[in-house]
């Protein structure tokens, strides 16, 4: 399971980071079921696959901190094998339970910002934001959403399709070069985050000239997450490249294709951080 896990995380290039953090957490169940010989035995097992999980995608840092923190509150604490299973299975539900409790938080907060009747444009697929819009508009509020397609895997189509399914939000999907043309239709600018870093949002490719271009024009930046994204030490941000052939199909001789998967934007071109603790003025 937790070979098939690393695999499964290392292609999961559409989902939340949240999502992936949660996947591989769960993960870490599968030891519950192996035989030891000894609790040295299985705090080598854990620390192993622990390690295998975050190495499956170094750029989630919510990923990260969720496998890691289930194997510092095992390792060395426990004296038998069923005491650090026990422990084990208590931290895994604690941390799940910790990571979707800071997400369902952070969308309430983000919901109460919205005004009937506002525009927003968006970039890549954040489920915190979008529940965010959902329960706006569950509360009556009328919403027109610009959504960037995030080329070259088009991951804002699937947002743009979740939000038409949303009723009184009016979605638009436009193409990439085009923001900076729409941005001035909208009152703000709403998206997720990867996670922060010493004062660097990283997030998917876009949004540091999204930012950088709603600075320009006066539209205010709103990034939307779990606190438990913004890292404070022990973690360094690991960009991902990504498949030239996302980009074309067939190489060319004397082309070199460079294809990020993640940009890094100044905390200072963020005017709100909205997590599960509140709403925060950057």
């Amino acid at each position: 399971m937790i070979n098939e896990t690393v695999e499964e995380i290392q292609g999961m290039h559409s989902h939340s980071s949240s999502t992936i953090a949660i996947k591989a957490t769960e993960a870490l169940s599968e030891l519950l079921d192996r035989e030891y010989a000894s609790v040295d035995e299985f705090e080598l097992d854990l620390q192993r696959n622990a390690g295998a999980l975050r190495r499956a995608n170094p750029s989630h840092a919510s990923l990260h901190n969720a496998v890691r923190a289930v194997e510092r509150s095992v390792v060395d604490v426990t004296d038998t094998v069923s005491e650090a299973k026990e422990l084990t299975r208590e931290m895994i539900d604690r941390v799940v339970d910790d990571i979707e409790t800071g997400k369902r938080r952070a969308a309430e907060n983000a919901a109460e910002t919205f005004d009937d009747g506002e525009t927003f444009m968006t970039h890549d697929f954040s489920s915190t934001a979008l529940a965010a819009v959902e329960t706006a508009a569950q509360e009556g509020h009328y919403l027109d959403a610009y959504v960037m397609e995030a080329r070259p895997r088009y991951i804002g189509r699937g947002t743009a399709r979740m939000l038409s399914a949303i009723d009184r939000v009016e979605p638009h999907l436009i193409v990439d070069n085009a923001m900076g043309h729409f941005l001035q239709e909208c009152d703000r600018v709403v998206i997720g985050m990867d996670c922060i870093v010493d004062d660097t949002l990283y997030n998917r490719v876009g949004t540091f000239p999204l930012a950088a271009t709603a600075n320009q024009l006066d539209v205010p930046v709103v990034a939307v997450g779990s606190g438990a994204k913004v890292i404070e030490e022990g973690f360094v941000f690991e960009n991902q490249q990504r498949d030239p052939s996302e980009v074309m199909l067939e190489p060319v001789e004397g082309i070199t294709i460079e294809n990020p998967a993640y940009d890094a934007t100044p905390v200072e071109l963020i005017d709100t951080l909205i997590t599960d603790t509140g709403v925060h003025d950057v």
